[in-house]
């Protein structure tokens, strides 16, 4: 990992700031959902916006959005051919093709605001060559300890990575580690803490109230169904606010209401079992949507779940234990060098609630059986990757 290669390469594209203003988003989890709300709210104020996510959940095209449009296979052969020929003999990554591609298709799209998500960590992302005029990191936690470390600490260091000096830093853990706190303090970005600097304040079932210092928002409860949703929206706005941005009330209840991502507590419903499909995929992930679960009225519950072979199954298994009432094991063969098989991925669910999980042999399979065992007021929870996410995506969409 390192940004030389990717530098190097972007300045034989000549390529130069991807939007007017600019917001990097990290963290380890919440990412897609604040990039979302972001997006939604600026083009409700009426501000051309570019967005970079990643992963993708069914096509590659979602990565790239311009004015709220996938960008075409044409525009992206165009952007990767671009790279390509900048390159010479400069070996890229996947990701680095793919962060080069969109900075090449936003910097040509005439940007109000470019909003930039970190693929892994932050000081050494490829997404980190470019210099934001504010930074957010939604949550930290442990996950992908082999690249960023064993503990929040390290792990808050490599995210806090994104800030730069005298630009603001947006924080959305009550108690974000000390490492954050000090990186940013070095190097004098200035950090806005939720809980501190920012508020989030519950009204009732449809309102909520985000408020800082002489400034309070009454919005609109988010479309996007987890109670975190509303730090993370919290972020967006607070990132936007900290800009040369003209966006008026109207315009972030607007945003706030409209905001859709894909599986996140997606719900659908087949052959009356409601099936809620989620990306969660680490223990603090798997949290919230048991926090989600416990706040609904109680159905018997029946989980599909798939993960990677770095992931922590146990600790997402006992997150949600209590509000599992059977599961569903499935490989993830076809996920590459990060897939595994179901009786090995079973294997490491030994000594967990999920050790007697039936197995299958991918999510498809999996959320057929639970649906089929479902009772019929009752609800199947498919999480674990993206991989499984896509996958049961897939397989509902061909349902009748």
């Amino acid at each position: 990992m390192g940004l030389e290669r990717v530098r190097d390469v972007a300045s034989r594209m000549e390529l130069g700031k991807p939007g007017t203003h600019v917001i990097t988003v990290g963290g380890t989890n919440g990412k897609g959902s604040t990039v979302a709300f972001i997006e939604a709210i600026a083009r409700a104020g009426g501000y051309k916006v570019g967005s970079y996510t990643s992963p993708h959940l069914l096509r590659y095209n979602e990565r790239v959005r311009i004015d709220g449009v996938d960008a075409s296979d044409a525009d992206l052969v165009a952007g990767f051919e671009a790279v390509d020929a900048a390159r010479g003999d400069t070996p890229l990554t996947y990701f680095e093709y793919g962060t080069l591609c969109a900075l090449w298709l936003f910097e040509r799209a005439g940007l109000d605001l470019a909003v930039l998500e970190v693929g892994l960590g932050g000081r050494l992302d490829a997404v980190n060559i470019i210099d934001a005029d504010a930074a957010i990191i939604t949550t930290v936690d442990l996950d992908h300890q082999d690249w960023l470390g064993n503990d929040v600490e390290a792990i808050g260091l490599e995210k806090a990575g994104i800030a730069r000096a005298f630009k603001p830093l947006i924080l959305g853990d009550d108690d974000p580690p000390a490492s954050v706190l000090r990186h940013a303090y070095a190097i004098g970005a200035s950090a806005w803490r939720i809980g501190c600097d920012f508020f989030i304040e519950p009204i009732d079932d449809v309102h909520w109230c985000w408020r800082e210092v002489g400034h309070e928002l009454v919005l609109p409860t988010p479309a996007l169904l987890a109670s975190v949703q509303l730090r993370n929206a919290a972020c967006a706005i607070v990132a936007l606010q900290s800009l040369d941005l003209h966006i008026d009330d109207d315009a972030y209840a607007c945003g706030v209401a409209n905001t859709r991502i894909g599986a996140r507590l997606q719900r659908i419903e087949r052959d009356g079992v409601e099936v809620v499909v989620d990306v969660g995929h680490n223990p603090q992930a798997a949290r919230a949507l048991a926090a989600w679960l416990e706040s609904q009225p109680r159905r018997p519950t029946r989980a599909v779940y798939a993960a990677l072979v770095d992931k922590d199954v146990a600790g997402v298994v006992a997150a949600l234990a209590g509000q599992v009432d059977g599961w569903h094991a499935a490989g993830l063969a076809d996920a590459g060098p990060r897939g595994e098989d179901v009786e090995t991925f079973v294997q490491r669910l030994q000594g967990t609630a999920a050790a007697a999980a039936t197995r299958h042999t991918d999510a498809q399979t999996a959320l057929q059986a639970a649906i089929q065992q479902a009772q019929p007021d009752g609800r199947v929870l498919v999480f674990g990757s993206f991989h499984t996410a896509a996958a049961a995506l897939r397989a509902l969409n061909a349902m009748p």
